[in-house]
């Protein structure tokens, strides 16, 4: 959990009216500094979580991402292009977990030139654990009901879907 800032007003609303008297109003920029704030929050609630197994929230990712696959394996590419992160970070994280003994590696038989990522049963058994913790906690998102939480999702989606992130479908 992220140090409470205990501040006498809302930092965020206060630069708002500010860039309003010297540039005028820009919602997005009072939107965007809420969202990075938000993002600061979220991940140092849910980190604190998962730190107890060894993970980040991105190896936590990484864990889910091989138990929803059907062999609880994968190429490091794939699990690059479905976590959305730059191959260097997929190597950075599977090896993490490698070496934490969740993970484990080998050559891909149908690409020489690939590796397989497979989740452990020492992997499984962390990821149910921590997953269960998460969700008890709500992922960090407890201020928001179950329909707050699907606005969100869906208020954000366009975003998402403007950087190409997928296809409408």
């Amino acid at each position: 959990m992220p140090k409470p800032l205990s501040l006498p007003f809302d930092p965020i609303a206060r630069a708002d009216e500010l860039w309003k008297q010297r540039w005028g109003s820009v919602p997005s920029m009072a939107a965007i500094t809420s969202i990075m704030r938000a993002h600061q929050i979220l991940l140092a609630e849910v980190d604190a979580v998962v730190r107890p197994y060894g993970l980040t929230f991105a190896r936590y990712e990484a864990l889910v991402l091989l138990t929803f696959s059907q062999a609880g394996e994968l190429t490091m590419s794939k699990i690059g292009e479905r976590l959305m992160v730059h191959p260097t970070s997929v190597t950075n994280t599977v090896d993490r977990l490698v070496r934490s003994g969740l993970v484990a590696k080998r050559p891909n038989p149908n690409d020489g030139r690939g590796t397989l990522a497979s989740i452990t049963d020492k992997g499984r058994e962390v990821c149910e654990q921590a997953t269960r913790e998460l969700m008890a906690m709500d992922f960090g998102l407890g201020a928001y009901d179950h329909e707050e939480c699907a606005e969100i999702f869906a208020m954000l989606r366009p975003l998402r879907l403007a950087a190409a992130d997928f296809e409408e479908g």
